[in-house]
């Protein structure tokens, strides 16, 4: 024990600082005290890459860390964030008889606020903004509520720790395997720490209770079959990993150039059928109304933390064009430009090559978050995932800037600060651009190279 400890002693110091910021941000930070978070937050990404830098290879060290980073957070109800009182509020409708997607908290009947444990509390808690509006978390997401309802009893607090604990399940299910996919694609499974001990990672997902680590288990265990070979529990976990979070929609299409004809048939057809089934407990005529209705939102109402889009609307706006029309025109057009992405990244790219599959990924992913008029600082993580098989670095830099848009919450009345977020995305686009220009550098040298040797 004294060897390791003087062996180690830098790493484990840095451990015990890092537990004390986050024991900080978990129970004596509020949203509103941005100096405070956004501190806290840029020593916490100074220790995660400090303890990367000094142990990297000391897995059992750094796991442990990660573990116990998370475990900080157990009995905290998350600041950041009111989200988990809507994931508790669908949870207890399942479990007392009632299809999430078909009531409004905000004209919630007499009969279920007198079932739900705190239903006034939780309507109250949830914010206006989604009370008003129909559930739009996918069916896999609705069974993980309605198991914290269950085993959470009526008690909020504990609901919030049964989220917590399936949320650092998930983490370590991807530390695994994530490991496993990074050492079949010829990536050294270190870079998993870069996950693993994110501090993003760890405060919006076991902190605030965001399902994106749920999204990318599954997503992860995909990946895991698809290189492994086994096409068919490749395809029913993507479908599983789709009805968490829609996000890993996107890339079905890129399978139809990872297989062959017949073999990219199937997978995306079992994707489908899985995703279907998930559907069936829920579905209707009206489910399926309400739930587009609600989606649709995100493309052509909300706006938060905008890249191109604050771009666009601040030059529209010196031309006269109105903000609240000129959102629905770009929400519009967005997913058109995603498609015909989708659509030349599939027939362009060799995408049989899982790295080169992966890197489409993140293009794909990067430009939609670019491009879409709400980026919310949990969406960035399913970035860093995918950037870790490849050699592009830009999503870490973003992760470690993204905080910047909660300087947003600095007063009752949301308002952002967009020179904060000017700077958020310069960082980011640079880097993006960098990296681009110089790996398709390297390729041109290297093919250059080839070509003289023959």
């Amino acid at each position: 024990m004294t060897t390791y400890w003087k062996l180690h002693k830098v790493a484990i110091l840095l451990g015990v600082l890092s537990v004390v910021l986050y024991f900080v941000f978990a129970y004596q930070l509020i949203r509103s005290d941005f100096i405070k978070l956004i501190t806290i937050y840029a020593a916490l990404f100074l220790l995660c890459y400090k303890l990367i830098q000094f142990e990297k290879f000391n897995t059992r060290l750094l796991f442990g860390s990660g573990l116990i980073f998370r475990l900080v957070f157990l009995l905290a109800i998350p600041s950041l964030s009111q989200d988990f009182y809507r994931f508790i509020w669908d949870g207890q409708m399942i479990i007392n008889g009632f299809n999430p997607y078909l009531y409004l908290p905000k004209e919630a009947s007499s009969e279920l606020l007198s079932i739900i444990p705190h239903a006034s509390e939780l309507i109250v808690a949830m914010g206006e903004l989604s009370a008003r509006n129909f559930s739009n978390y996918p069916p896999i997401n609705q069974f993980a509520f309605a198991t914290a309802a269950l085993v959470g009893g009526s008690s909020i607090i504990g609901q919030v720790v049964v989220l917590r604990l399936m949320l650092i399940g998930a983490d370590i299910g991807i530390f695994y395997f994530g490991r496993k996919v990074l050492t079949k694609i010829n990536v050294s499974p270190h870079m998993i720490f870069w996950y693993f001990l994110n501090p993003l990672v760890i405060i919006e997902l076991s902190g605030n209770l965001h399902f994106e680590g749920f999204m990318i288990f599954f997503f992860v265990l995909a990946l895991y079959f698809i290189f492994k070979k086994f096409w068919y529990w490749g395809a029913v976990f993507m479908g599983v990993s789709i009805s968490v979070k829609l996000m890993p929609l996107f890339f079905l299409p890129l399978f139809l150039s990872h297989y062959n004809y017949k073999k990219s048939i199937a997978f995306c057809a079992l994707t489908g059928a899985v995703v279907l089934a998930s559907l069936l407990p829920f579905v209707s005529t009206a489910m399926i109304s309400n739930f587009g209705n609600t989606l649709s939102l995100w493309f052509s109402n909300f706006e938060f933390n905008a890249g191109v889009y604050n771009t666009v609307k601040f030059l529209g706006v010196q031309l006269d064009e109105k903000p609240w029309e000129m959102i629905k025109t770009y929400g519009k057009l967005v997913p058109i430009i995603i498609l015909t992405l989708v659509f030349f990244t599939t027939t362009l790219r060799n995408n049989k090559n899982p790295r080169i599959l992966v890197a489409s990924m993140l293009l794909i992913l990067s430009a939609y978050y670019l491009l879409t008029p709400t980026v919310h600082p949990w969406y960035i993580i399913f970035l860093v995932v995918l950037c870790l098989g490849t050699e592009y670095r830009f999503p870490l830099f973003w992760s470690a800037l993204v905080m910047l848009s909660y300087s947003a919450y600095r007063f009752e009345e949301t308002e952002e600060v967009l020179w904060l977020i000017f700077i958020e995305y310069f960082v980011v686009v640079a880097m993006l651009i960098y990296e681009f220009l110089r790996f398709n550098r390297e390729i041109f040298l290297i093919r250059k190279n080839q070509e003289k040797t023959r």
